[in-house]
């Protein structure tokens, strides 16, 4: 028995940090690699702390320089945490999909935080932060952006580290999941499947709306998943597949999972174990599915865990049936009409009936 992976939320830790989900689809077992468990909340301590640590080594980063950086929260966080440890100013600069929570984590660690709150062309922020940033290097030259969605860094550090705990504590694995924001971590994990000459299909998930596959861009509710303009770290050879997902769909799957399993994932999490159902038609039967999670469903409790907010953006029919709601004094919820838990657009899903 593999002693890194468990089968129930409240075993799982540093020491277990892979979570199957018993049931999720019949057929093949689905385990989640839980990123969540660092001090930073999310598996982008690992790009924060391998940029920071690449620049100074390299010289691209003097001891003491002040940073900025573009963030729709997860990065943020952590690269607050590694700046402050490192002695370097940090300016961080968001929109308003990051959460209230997120921003005063970040400024709790030391980091000015700027909303901008202009949207770009694309019906995003990415490009609105960027030419901030890009204003912001004019007037201040001693400022540092190492852009993650351009810093080769990032992908190492997921090649070398989240594909190494894979393979350690894992094992290789037939499917893998992975969801795209930076695409750091895909390109990482494409790049050691190559050099370990690995059999795994891999499986970049995007968030609908997002321009990174070559769509056309829409506005989106959700951090973490999806770009208004194509990372330059993205190199699309064809050897993967794309999956695209709408965020109701996400908003399903989430509470699917936090309801049969006892776990709060997180939107990108969400996202991916989506795409696994959306794709159960081609996986076989006794394959090892995995999925990352970036972070867990903390971070979502006012968007995709908020009954009011899934309401007036989604529309009621994302929600499941009738269940327990939380009910404030003077205000009138109404309960949901039960619909299936499956996607709106009728495609197949997996059923949930934990063992």
């Amino acid at each position: 028995m593999n002693t890194a992976v468990c089968d129930r939320a409240y075993d799982a830790g540093p020491a277990r940090p892979f979570l199957t989900l018993p049931g999720f689809c019949p057929g093949f077992s689905t385990t989640l690699k839980l990123e969540a468990l660092n001090p930073a909340g999310s598996i982008k301590l690992k790009t924060a702390r391998e940029m920071v640590t690449s620049a100074r080594a390299e010289g691209r980063l003097r001891a003491g320089a002040p940073l900025i950086e573009s963030t729709s929260g997860n990065l943020g966080i952590a690269l607050a945490m590694v700046c402050a440890a490192q002695r370097h100013p940090l300016t961080l600069v968001t929109d308003p999909n990051t959460q209230p929570q997120n921003i005063r984590h970040m400024r709790a660690l030391g980091a000015e935080v700027v909303v901008v709150t202009g949207r770009d062309a694309n019906g995003g922020y990415l490009h609105s932060r960027i030419e901030f940033i890009e204003r912001h290097l004019l007037a201040h030259p001693e400022t540092v952006w190492l852009n993650q969605y351009r810093d080769p860094a990032g992908a190492r550090a997921h090649r070398r580290d989240t594909m190494g705990e894979i393979l350690g504590g894992f094992g290789v694995p037939d499917w893998l999941f992975v969801g795209v924001g930076s695409t750091g971590t895909l390109m990482g994990c494409l790049a050691a499947v190559r050099e370990h000459r690995l059999p795994t299909r891999l499986v970049a998930v995007d968030a609908a709306g997002s321009v990174t596959f070559g769509h056309r861009g829409a506005p989106r509710h959700l951090p973490g998943l999806g770009t208004s303009r194509k990372p330059e770290l993205f190199a699309d050879d064809g050897t993967f597949t794309k999956v695209r997902v709408a965020e109701s769909d996400t908003v399903r799957a989430c509470r699917r999972v936090a309801r049969d399993y006892g776990l709060l994932p997180g939107a990108s999490t969400g996202t991916a174990l989506h795409a696994v159902s959306e794709l159960r038609g081609l996986i076989e039967d006794g394959a090892r599915v995995l999925v990352i999670a970036p972070d867990l469903g903390e971070r979502y409790l006012d968007t995709v865990y908020d009954d009011d907010w899934v309401t007036r953006v989604f529309g009621p029919t994302v929600l499941p049936g009738p269940g327990p709601r939380t009910h404030h004094p003077g205000q009138h919820h109404p309960v949901a009409p039960a619909v299936p838990a499956g996607p709106s657009d009728g495609n197949q899903t997996c059923t949930n009936s934990p063992s």
